[in-house]
C-alpha cells in the first residue's frame, strides 16, 4: 500500500508541483527589470532539471563512492580493502577478462559489421529491404533477444532429441550437440553474439547514414582517375566516415562494458561468463554492499571517459556544420 501511495505521489505530486513553479515563477520574473529578467530566466528554467539531476544522479554517485570505502552495514571505514578485492579475487578478475573480450570482439566486429553492410548496400535495388531485415533485431529489448537465443542454444544430452535449433542443424549434419551456454569455450562466444547480433542494425544504419552525405562527384572523380571500388573504399570513403565510425565505435565500447542483460538472462554469469554489471549485481544480492559500490565506481570511471570523447566528437561536428 505505501508503495502504491509513493507511485501515486510521484506521478500526479512531482508534475502539479513543477507546473505551479512553472507558472507562478514566471510571474515573479516577469515582473522584474527587463535586463534582470534576461540574465535570471534561464537560471530559472534550468532549476527543475539541476535539482533532479542531483537528487537521482549526484548524490547517488557520491553516496556510492563513500560506500566503496565502508564495509558491508556501511559502518565502519576499510580504506581500498573492496578495490583490493575486486583487482585481486579470482572471481572478480574473471568478470574483468570477460568484460575486456566485451569490449573487444562486441565493439570490433559490430562496427566492423555495420560499415561493411553500410557500403555494400549503399545504392542497390534492394537497399531499404535489406536495412529493414537486417535492423530488425535492434528493437527487440536485450531481454526478449536473450530469450531467443536461449531457445536456439538449447543443449539436451546426446541421443535424445535436440530442441535447440542450432543443435538440430548440427544432428542434421550428423555432428554432436554442444552445450553452447554451459561450455566455457564457447559460452563468452555465443553470448557476445547475441549482442552483436542485437546491435549491428544499430551501427549500419547510424554509418549508412554519413555514407549518404559523401558527395558522389567525389566517387565519379575517383572512378575517372582509375581507382576500383576497393581503393575508393579503402582512401576516400573510410577517411570521410572515420569520424562517424568513432562516434558508433566509442557507443559500442560504453555498451560492452555495462552489459548485464544478456549475460543475466542467459547464463546469469556462470560458467565463468560473469561481466562487470552481474559482478555488482551478484554483490549487492550477497549484502556486500562496499564491494558492489567498489565495482559500480570502477565501471564509472571506465565509462566516463568514453563519453567525454563521445560528447567532444558532437562538439566537432557541430563546429564543421
Amino acid at each position: 500500500m505505501e508503495q502504491f501511495i509513493t507511485a501515486i505521489a510521484a506521478v500526479i505530486f512531482v508534475p502539479l508541483v513543477l507546473l505551479g513553479y512553472i507558472i507562478l515563477g514566471e510571474r515573479v520574473v516577469e515582473r522584474l527589470p527587463e535586463r534582470l529578467q534576461i540574465w535570471i530566466r534561464p537560471y530559472f528554467w534550468a532549476l527543475p532539471a539541476i535539482g533532479f539531476a542531483t537528487i537521482f544522479m549526484v548524490y547517488p554517485l557520491l553516496r556510492t563512492v563513500v560506500l566503496s570505502f565502508r564495509n558491508n552495514a556501511d559502518t565502519t571505514w576499510v580504506g581500498l580493502n573492496n578495490y583490493v578485492y575486486f583487482f585481486t579475487f579470482p572471481d572478480t578478475l574473471t568478470s574483468l577478462r570477460n568484460s575486456l573480450l566485451w569490449l573487444i570482439f562486441y565493439t570490433s566486429i559490430s562496427v566492423a559489421l555495420g560499415l561493411i553492410i553500410a557500403i555494400l548496400l549503399d545504392r542497390v535495388r534492394y537497399e531499404s529491404l535489406a536495412k529493414i531485415a537486417i535492423f530488425l533485431p535492434v528493437p527487440i529489448s536485450a531481454v526478449a533477444a536473450s530469450i531467443i537465443w536461449k531457445f536456439m542454444f538449447d543443449y539436451q544430452p546426446p541421443g535424445t532429441t535436440q530442441t535447440g535449433t542450432l543443435n538440430a542443424l548440427l544432428g542434421l549434419a550428423g555432428q554432436q550437440p554442444v552445450a553452447w551456454l554451459v561450455n566455457s569455450t564457447t559460452n563468452n562466444a555465443a553470448l557476445i553474439f547475441v549482442g552483436i547480433w542485437s546491435i549491428t542494425g544499430f551501427c549500419m544504419v547510424i554509418i549508412s547514414a554519413s555514407l549518404k552525405a559523401i558527395s558522389t562527384e567525389v566517387l565519379e572523380a575517383a572512378r575517372m582517375d582509375g581507382a576500383n571500388e576497393f581503393r575508393i573504399v579503402q582512401l576516400i570513403v573510410t577517411p570521410l566516415l572515420w569520424p562517424t565510425i568513432t562516434v558508433v565505435g566509442t557507443t559500442m565500447i560504453i555498451n560492452a562494458l555495462k552489459t548485464f542483460d544478456i549475460v543475466y538472462v542467459l547464463t546469469a554469469g556462470a560458467y565463468d561468463t560473469d561481466v562487470i554489471a552481474t559482478q555488482m549485481f551478484n554483490q549487492l544480492a550477497n549484502a556486500h554492499y562496499g564491494r558492489a559500490a567498489a565495482v559500480g565506481v570502477v565501471l564509472f570511471v571506465a565509462i566516463v571517459p568514453l563519453l567525454v570523447v563521445n560528447i567532444r566528437r558532437f562538439q566537432q561536428q557541430e563546429e564543421q556544420r
